[in-house]
């Protein structure tokens, strides 16, 4: 024994030192490259922006270094821009570290205070100088009249190689156990987050508390928050409507329970049944996903409005008078039912399929009856994924527009309320900072319901090793309560899109005219034969082709920092992790309308001017969707045995290594979540995108919504089915590419009563 403990002290000691000599090396080499990008982006890229077309069109080379193409360095020494000169010096303190070695006290601290001090003067320079003047009055006293344009590539690269020298810097320090990719990879998160998420929220935020004037009161705000329109229970008091935050939270809770219970039964038949068509009940739950909301609304008012085909047949075969009870709270719920059903199946079907089929088995071995094992196993295992769903659903229904838009009637949300707001005749931007505010309040309390809820259970069921079960068929009652959920809604589905699909095809649908034709495809995805070639003449190819461009960089983007997100938060512990989590939240929570103007507001002026870019598409579709993938990352991980993680590091893996070789491999039903609803929801984005799409770069949804208010709900429709087979096509070929987790378990499943 003593000897087995001497070799274990020995082994320990042998793996420390190799883990903190690897450490070192990644840390100098990380310097190293960070500087020479820094320097790279300082001291030779264009510090501004360079034009419309960018960097790639090298027409900025015909006249650089002028003031317009010049890098930092010259901009401050030649061009007048001495407010640029301490960024330099800054970058200039950690090249002391190139000659230290990595154990000098001094490392870490020239790393951490150079980063800073570089992005505390890059700060400085970017958001107290913009393109008509000094914004500070200390400021102008420094640098009199001066001006400047947005930031460029230049700029970019050096702010970044600041943070990872920051980062760097901390982890040389010993934060992180020393490793540097932990450290980089929080600290690039949280400025992502902090630059795209908070500040242009807080922004808008800010005017709740402001009056007309722009001043500062407190009374204000508490008048505006405690108004009878928002608090007030006229319903139940008897008179016609709630409040606004009441009709919100009344809603958000129905399409959260119903889209959950459905996501579970279909998930469930997926994976615990011989239902024969099971894959094609796959392919249905997604259909509602990859549909615009108001299209959705669109073909319930063709079926069930005022005029619609299941209004008149019930006026003509029982009599029953038409009305308008599709407009409001149930025509809403319907459509957002219809919506979020597919998020909760695909966040639900991968925690169905962790569960390990033995504990099942070693249930029934016991003596319990099928029905005690789902509810004492089964069950109980599901509980993240269920809890996140619950989420997902309440967030997603608050932050909704599109449906309460078209189909609310005199049902006010707060989403639609804000929108009016803003745009509307009484233009109050003030109330509708307050009512975001509420909108936080909301989702705030939903995340800590259901950090209570889940609690410190453990919930692991994948641990690495072979896994032989038999996975245990439903019990009797659960699998008919199924079938009789999800199948009923599956016809529904069915028939929706039935409208959706023959409404491209005929004159006019909705008002009778059901004449065979071609003219709205044609109007839309028209492709001429000219002389030069293919001529794409439809008058939506340029929406098309633009949101296919634009869908294709966001979803990648946004399933990488999503997942490397929950992995942070489930397998680091830092100081502000809650926090953290809270943040990654919040652009889930603020209504895409709200997103959209606070983009407008903070992003049309330097030092990030990208207002009527494709990159502010990309960039506000990333962090509005990143909360799906840290989500459904987060319910797959509280499945995976940590000693997974421990075990790669014992054998002398880095983070770097575990994260990419042994945890992203079993996360691949989080990866396709995350990367379908990234992608289908960039393509069918309504609320945010409409503040933000310009003449050149025009979304989809924008274009739809436009033959919607121009009353061609005919071509609106045939554009939408043209988008749904792209995006069924699009899934199938993320579905492929990204393959199925491997647990080593026996497929079938079958009831072990019956064998």
């Amino acid at each position: 024994m003593p000897c087995s403990s001497a070799g274990a002290a020995r082994f320990a000691r042998r793996l420390a030192e190799r883990n903190r000599t690897g450490g070192a090396r990644a840390i100098k080499r990380n310097v190293a490259i960070c500087l020479a990008a820094g320097w790279l982006g300082y001291a030779v890229l264009p510090w501004y922006g360079v034009g419309r077309d960018g960097i790639l069109a090298l027409a900025w080379l015909a006249t650089y270094p002028d003031a317009a193409s010049a890098p930092a360095l010259v901009q401050a020494l030649a061009h007048g821009r001495a407010w640029l000169l301490p960024i330099g010096l800054a970058l200039a303190l950690p090249l002391a570290t190139l000659t230290l070695p990595r154990e000098h006290p001094a490392f870490g601290r020239l790393l951490v205070a150079g980063g800073a001090l570089g992005l505390i003067f890059a700060a400085i320079a970017g958001f107290g100088i913009i393109n008509s003047g000094p914004r500070w009055g200390w400021v102008a006293a420094m640098f009199g009249d001066a001006r400047q344009p947005g930031f460029g590539v230049g700029a970019v690269i050096t702010v970044g190689a600041l943070v990872m020298l920051f980062a760097n810097g901390i982890a040389a320090r010993g934060n992180f156990r020393g490793d540097a990719f932990i450290a980089g990879s929080l600290t690039v998160i949280v400025a992502l987050i902090a630059m795209f998420v908070a500040f242009p929220v807080a922004g808008v935020l800010l005017s709740a508390v402001q009056d007309a004037d722009g001043n500062f009161t407190i009374q204000r705000f508490v008048e505006r928050i405690l108004a009878d329109n928002v608090w007030g229970l006229g319903c139940i008091a008897g008179g016609t409507s709630c409040g606004v935050a009441w009709n919100t939270i009344f809603l958000g809770i129905l399409a959260a329970v119903f889209s959950t219970a459905l996501g579970l039964a279909f998930a469930l038949i997926a994976t615990r049944t011989t239902f024969r068509w099971k894959k094609g009940l796959r392919v249905l739950t997604i259909l509602p996903i990859i549909t615009p909301p108001f299209v959705i609304s669109l073909a319930l008012i063709i079926l069930f409005g005022r005029t619609g085909i299941v209004t008149g047949w019930l006026g003509v075969l029982f009599d029953i008078p038409r009305s308008r009870w599709l407009y409001g709270l149930p025509g809403v719920l319907i459509a957002q039912v219809l919506s979020f059903t597919p998020v909760a199946f695909m966040v639900l079907i991968g925690v169905v399929e962790g569960i390990s089929p033995s504990l099942e088995e070693a249930s029934q071995t016991l003596g319990a009856k099928a029905a005690k094992t789902f509810r004492t196993v089964t069950w109980p295992l599901m509980r993240p994924g269920i809890a996140s769903a619950l989420l997902l659903g309440f967030v997603e229904s608050l932050a909704d527009f599109g449906n309460p838009l078209v189909l609310g009637g005199n049902y006010e949300v707060l989403s639609t309320q804000i929108y009016f707001a803003i745009v509307g005749a009484a233009y109050d931007p003030g109330r509708a900072a307050m009512l975001a505010v509420v909108l936080l309040f909301f989702t705030l309390g939903a995340f800590w319901v259901q950090n209570r809820w889940l609690g410190e259970t453990s919930y692991v069921t994948v641990t690495g090793k072979g896994d032989a079960g038999l996975t245990a068929a439903l019990p009797r009652g659960v699998r008919w309560l199924c079938y009789a959920t999800a199948l009923p809604w599956a016809v529904f589905t069915l028939t929706i899109y039935g409208i959706i699909l023959v409404g491209g095809f005929v004159h006019d649908m909705g008002r009778g005219d059901m004449t065979f034709t071609w003219r709205h495809y044609l109007t839309a995805f028209q492709v001429e034969q000219t002389g030069h070639g293919l001529f794409f003449s439809g008058s939506a190819w340029q929406s098309f082709f633009t949101t296919i461009q634009v869908s294709a960089i966001a979803a990648p983007l946004t399933a990488a920092i999503g997942l490397l997100t929950a992995w942070l938060l489930a397998r680091q512990r830092f100081a502000g992790r809650r926090a953290f989590e809270f943040a990654t939240m919040m652009s889930f929570a603020i209504p895409g309308t709200v997103i959209g103007v606070a983009y407008i507001v903070a992003f049309n002026v330097p030092p990030i001017e990208i207002t009527g870019t494709g990159m502010i598409l990309v960039i506000c579709f990333v962090f509005r969707n990143m909360p799906v993938g840290t989500r459904a990352g987060l319910a797959a991980l509280a499945q995976i045995d940590k000693s997974l993680d421990e075990a790669s590091l014992t054998l002398g893996g880095r983070s770097a290594t575990t994260l990419f070789r042994v945890v992203l491999p079993l996360l691949r039903p989080a990866i396709v979540a995350t990367l379908v609803f990234s992608f289908v929801h960039a393509m069918t984005a309504v609320s945010a995108i409409i503040f933000l799409v310009s003449a050149r770069y025009n979304m989809a949804t924008a274009y739809i919504g436009s033959r919607v208010e121009a009353g061609e709900y005919a071509l609106a429709i045939a554009y939408s089915s043209v988008l749904i087979v792209v995006m069924l096509l699009s899934i199938l070929l993320i579905q492929f590419a990204v393959g199925q987790r491997k647990l080593g378990r026996r497929a079938p499943a079958v009831s072990l009563g019956t064998a």
